[in-house]
């Protein structure tokens, strides 16, 4: 059963449109002015809630070269940067977190935060925020994951690179520690990612097989995946998130841009309501609409008596007539009364 959901002044189900989560990592290019810059950007977008990454450089890794020590991959934007590198960049200074929670709740943006370590943790339950998201990194890091279950906040794990084995041990580490709202959040853990390999189809199912709200992480260019996401029930999507992909940054290559981020916030309301439910009928504005449907019409003249041809009727609009589907049936029938080009056919006029 996947129960009440509720982060900050939102309730995660399909009855409200998806959360938006815009997410900063570390573009604000070590300049708090450039983040309070993007909380505000974001607060204007639309989006509902802004996301931070506590770490530091050292709670991440360790300052070594070796094996593992650094990005080998060709396709990353941090290809050949030692880890150790690029975290100490990437980073949001601790002393900074108070002003950017401060700015969001100004604004009436959702202050959260992923936490990478317990120190992470002890570090961001001062500030109450209303949930924690887990990193796709970190979602098999049971140790961690009890930690923030057992501040009893609700917990958005990103659910990048695991199977299905390791998943359903992680919600039931997870659920046991205490976390009773849980949102669960594919994700392809590429950067930017192929739209090929998103693999959207997995939220239904997702949150069939594990009874909880199902949303997306999304590192795709553009907003196309995460509308997709919406259509199949998505209720959080999340997006990195700047101010300007020129002024470069960690993240900035697969980021959406303000106006980017309006049109996801627009574009996924619009696609969550689009849904509805299963209907075949004509909804209350078409009731309207039934006039232009074609119908039978006199387009002669035919004196009382007459005998209807093929050529004294056609299927025309407006649909004040006998249906079409009853053509056959009137053509060799007599009118009752002399009748006019432009009046419809009507039982009541045929003998």
């Amino acid at each position: 059963m996947i129960g009440n959901i509720v982060i900050g002044d939102r309730n995660i189900c399909a009855r409200e449109a998806p959360l938006i989560v815009a997410e900063m990592s570390g573009n604000h290019n070590q300049s708090l002015n450039q983040a309070i810059g993007i909380v505000e950007a974001a607060a204007t977008s639309g989006a509902h809630a802004l996301k931070l990454q506590t770490y530091t450089a050292d709670t991440m890794t360790i300052d070594v070269n070796g094996d593992g020590f650094s990005v080998t991959d060709s396709n990353s934007p941090w290809y050949g940067r030692s880890l150790y590198d690029l975290y100490e960049e990437a980073h949001t200074p601790w002393e900074w977190h108070e002003a950017i929670f401060d700015r969001c709740r100004e604004l009436g943006l959702i202050p959260i935060s992923t936490p990478f370590d317990e120190t992470s943790v002890e570090f961001l339950e001062q500030f109450d925020l209303p949930a924690y998201k887990v990193a796709s990194f970190e979602n098999t890091d049971l140790p961690l994951l009890r930690r923030i279950a057992s501040t009893g906040k609700p917990m958005i794990i990103s659910t990048g690179m695991t199977t299905l084995t390791e998943l359903s041990e992680t919600i039931e580490e997870v659920r046991t520690a205490g976390c009773e709202q849980l949102v669960l959040l594919k994700c392809t853990s590429s950067y930017p990612a192929n739209p090929s390999f998103s693999n959207l189809m997995t939220i239904p199912h997702m949150r069939q097989l594990f009874g909880t709200e199902v949303g997306l992480s999304d590192h795709t260019l553009g907003i196309g995946a995460a509308i997709a996401a919406v259509a199949l029930g998505a209720t959080v999507i999340e997006k990195h998130f700047t101010l300007s992909r020129a002024d470069g940054g960690v993240d900035s290559q697969f980021s959406l841009e303000p106006d980017e981020m309006a049109s996801l916030v627009i574009e996924s309301e619009r696609a969550w309501n689009s849904l509805g439910e299963v209907f075949y009928a004509p909804t209350e504005p078409e009731v309207e609409s039934l006039v232009f449907r074609r119908s039978l019409y006199f387009v002669e003249d035919i004196e009382s008596g007459g005998t209807i041809t093929q050529s004294h009727i056609r299927r025309i609009r407006p649909g004040l007539g006998i249906p079409p589907k009853h053509e056959e049936e009137i053509i060799g029938r007599k009118v009752r009364a002399a009748v006019k080009r432009g009046w419809p056919v009507t039982w009541e006029l045929l003998e």
